[in-house]
Formats: structure tokens, C-alpha cells, sequence
């Protein structure tokens, strides 16, 4: 089925489905052109604290693109008023299936005829989660990082999403200081979270067979890159119970894949070593058995 592509984006607002940590910095790049970027939540406490980074960071960040201009954040509870007029809608909640799939079929049925409708999803083909749409032509993945410093943003269609729909996000998108990268076929982890997760699965294996410490990695891994975090560290500030998640949503697709770098992981995430959230990760020093 055609999908009529959106007009006068320049003069509509973008609409963020989630005000997590990743929903509040989407929400920056796109309040960079001047416009208005609504933030929806169901949670006061953090549509408050979005709204708060949001003003506090828009004006730097727009200062450094060329045209740049800082716009306004709003936030509701109401779904309805999030998605008024919007052109482009970018979901940023958990990663649960089951949540993205309710959430899919409330946006397809509530956002006007010429909206986008886009996910955050680190780990899901949209194509998992548009059972309950009945416009998935104008569906996709739109994958960020960690924005406003890594802006690169994978694009992926969910198999039924209209090519306009990705051309037209390609030459947008750098407007905003975010950098399109087009998956050309489907991709559980993209393009980057691919080559990223061999990295990770190896540097976990290396720990878990004893040939290495976490701390002893990460200290090379500076060393040698010039970089100033390691693999482990970057691991704790993800969440490692998020991070287990991710390997085992691999996992089901490959099952090929050493068994060791998830064992190592259920082992610390059970014993309640979740990263930064917990103060806690590798970072203990103390492997549980």
C-alpha cells in the first residue's frame, strides 16, 4: 500500500514515546530546528526530568549545527494530544516485545494518515511488532545511540515501509545533527550493535575461560585505542541485566554462539551486579561462582 509522505515538516512537531534516559536525548536533537517536540510518558517524575534536559541542554546543541535554532519541549500523559499533528513519531520504551506491539497498535490507529511511525528498538526488527498495525508501510526502525555524542542512527525497514519514507528521513535527518545509516536487508543489532556485540561477546568469553580480569581488559583496551572506557565499563553502564537480555535475543536467532559470555553474565546479574543503576557490575572485582 502507497503511503502519502508528511508536508510542511519543517512546521510540525516530532513526537517521543518515552521519556527514558535515550527518549529525553532524542528529544533534544529534534527541539534543535526551532520546532516543537512533545514528549509523551505515563510517569510525571520522568517527563519532568526530560523536559529538564532537554531546556538545559537545547541551546548548546543547537549552537552547533549549521541553522540551528533551539525549539520547544512539552510533555503530556495523554497520547492523543502527543501525537497531534506530528509528523514523525519515534517510540523509545523497554525493550519487551509485548510492550512494542501494544504500543505499535495505539500509535497506527491514533497518529494521523501521513505520520511516521519509528522505533528506538536496540534489538527488534520492527517486523516483530506490527501485528496489530494495519498501515505497516509507514513503519520502521530508527535506531539511536547516545546522542547529543554518538548521532548516528541506523534506518531499517520492517519489510512493508515505503522507500520514500527512508529518502526522505536520509535527507532530513542531518538537519537535526543525526546521521542516517540504511540496513539493507534485516538486521537483529543493525549495522554498528553487530560488530559492537562480536567485540562484547569476545571480551566476556575472554573473562569467563579465565584468561583475563574484566579490569585488566578494559585497562588494555585504553591503552591500545586510546579510548577511555572498555568494553566492561561500557557493559556496567548499559545495565548487564539489559546487556543479557540483548545476547540472549541473539542467541535465539543464532544458536551457535558460545554459551560462556551469557553464563558469565546470568552469574553476575543474579547475584545482583546490574551496572551504573545498582552501583554495581564488574566493576566489583569479585567474579561470582
Amino acid at each position: 500500500m502507497a503511503f502519502t509522505l508528511p508536508q510542511d515538516i519543517r512546521n510540525r512537531p516530532v513526537a517521543v514515546i518515552g521519556a527514558g534516559t535515550l527518549g529525553r536525548r532524542i528529544a533534544l536533537m529534534f527541539a534543535t530546528r526551532g520546532g516543537l517536540v512533545r514528549i509523551y510518558d505515563r510517569s510525571p517524575e520522568p517527563s519532568a526530568a526530560a523536559r529538564a534536559y532537554v531546556e538545559e541542554h537545547v541551546r548548546e546543541i543547537a549552537a552547533g549545527l549549521d541553522g540551528g535554532e533551539p525549539g520547544r519541549v512539552a510533555v503530556t500523559d495523554d497520547l492523543t494530544e502527543a501525537l497531534l499533528d506530528a509528523w514523525l513519531v519515534v517510540e523509545a520504551v523497554p525493550e519487551r516485545l509485548d510492550l512494542k506491539k501494544e504500543i505499535f497498535g495505539e500509535l497506527d490507529r491514533a497518529a494521523g494518515p501521513d505520520t511516521i511511525l519509528a522505533s528506538n528498538s536496540s534489538s527488534y526488527a520492527t517486523g516483530e511488532f506490527i501485528d496489530r498495525v494495519a498501515h505497516p508501510e509507514r513503519v520502521l526502525n530508527m535506531h539511536f545511540y547516545m546522542p547529543p555524542q554518538q548521532n548516528a542512527v541506523d534506518l531499517m525497514s520492517d519489510g512493508h515501509t515505503d522507500p520514500g519514507i527512508v529518502d526522505l528521513l536520509r535527507r532530513e535527518l542531518p538537519r537535526f545533527g543525526i546521521f542516517p545509516f540504511l540496513a539493507r536487508k534485516e538486521s537483529t543489532g543493525f549495522i554498528f550493535n553487530r560488530v559492537w556485540a562480536a567485540i562484547k561477546r569476545e571480551a566476556l568469553a575472554v573473562v569467563a575461560e579465565g584468561v583475563s580480569t574484566p579490569q585488566d581488559v578494559d585497562e588494555m583496551w585504553k591503552i591500545n585505542t586510546g579510548l577511555g572506557a572498555g568494553p566492561f565499563r561500557m557493559m556496567d553502564q548499559v545495565g548487564l541485566d539489559v546487556v543479557l537480555d540483548i545476547e540472549n535475543h541473539y542467541a535465539q536467532e543464532r544458536p551457535h554462539l558460545p554459551s560462556g559470555p551469557r553464563e558469565l553474565l546470568r552469574k553476575y546479574v543474579d547475584a545482583g551486579h546490574l551496572g551504573v543503576k545498582s552501583g554495581q557490575g564488574f566493576y566489583t572485582y569479585d567474579t561470582p561462582r
